[in-house]
C-alpha cells in the first residue's frame, strides 16, 4: 500500500495548488495525497510501448492519447490520479476551471507494480467504472507475461479476458485494432526483476 504524506485532510484547492510546485506527482483520495513512487525500467517500456502503439493506430482518428502525466478527476469519489495510458474521446473534456485535468476518459491502462496492483484492480478500477465514456481497462504485470482486459458489455456489466502467451494477439474493443503481446512486451527482461 502507497502512505500517505501526512495524517490529515487536505482539500481539493489545497491539493491542487501543491501539485503546481510539486517535483513530483501525487495523486488525491478524498482528502489523502498519496505520492506517486517511480516507476522500473520495466514499468517505463510497457507503458512507452503501449503508448506509441495506440498514438500511432490512432493518428488522424477521433481521439486523444496521453502518457502518465495526464491528470484525470473521479468526482464522484473524489479521486485525482495519473494513469499510466489514458485515452479520450475528441473533444477532450475538462474539469470545470482547470486547462489540466480531464474527465472522459474511454480507455485506461495501468501497468501493475507490487505496490499498487491490489489498488488498480480493487478500488481504482470500481472508480473508474463510475466515468460514463470509460469502456475499456487494461492491466500489464510487469513482471511476467500477463495481461488482464476488461471490457464494458453493458450497464454494470465488464468482460474480463486474460492472456499469458507471448504469441496473444490482444482485440481492442474501443478502437478496433489489434496488439500483438510480444510487441507490448518488446524489449522487456523479466530476469533482472
Amino acid at each position: 500500500m502507497i502512505a500517505q504524506t501526512q495524517n490529515r485532510d487536505y482539500t481539493v484547492e489545497e491539493y491542487l495548488a501543491l501539485e503546481l510546485s510539486a517535483e513530483s506527482r501525487s495523486e488525491y483520495r478524498d482528502g489523502a495525497i498519496i505520492p506517486m513512487t517511480g516507476g522500473t525500467p520495466n514499468h517505463n517500456d510497457i507503458a512507452g510501448n503501449l503508448y506509441i502503439f495506440l498514438k500511432t493506430a490512432l493518428k488522424g482518428k477521433n481521439y486523444r492519447t496521453f502518457y502518465a502525466d495526464q491528470r484525470l478527476w473521479l468526482p464522484a469519489v473524489s479521486l485525482y490520479t495519473y494513469p499510466d495510458i489514458l485515452v479520450t474521446h475528441r473533444p477532450i473534456e475538462l474539469q470545470a476551471g482547470r486547462s489540466d485535468t480531464v474527465v472522459n476518459p474511454c480507455f485506461v491502462a495501468e501497468v501493475l507494480s507490487k505496490s499498487t496492483q491490489s489498488y488498480d484492480r480493487g478500488e481504482k478500477f470500481a472508480a473508474y467504472r463510475m466515468i460514463p465514456s470509460f469502456q475499456e481497462y487494461l492491466l500489464v504485470d510487469q513482471y511476467r507475461v500477463y495481461v488482464e482486459h476488461y471490457v464494458k458489455t453493458g450497464h454494470n456489466q465488464w468482460l474480463l479476458s486474460e492472456y499469458d502467451s507471448i504469441e496473444t494477439v490482444l482485440s481492442f474493443k474501443a478502437f478496433q485494432l489489434r496488439l500483438p503481446l510480444a510487441d507490448l512486451y518488446e524489449d522487456i527482461d523479466f530476469v533482472d526483476i
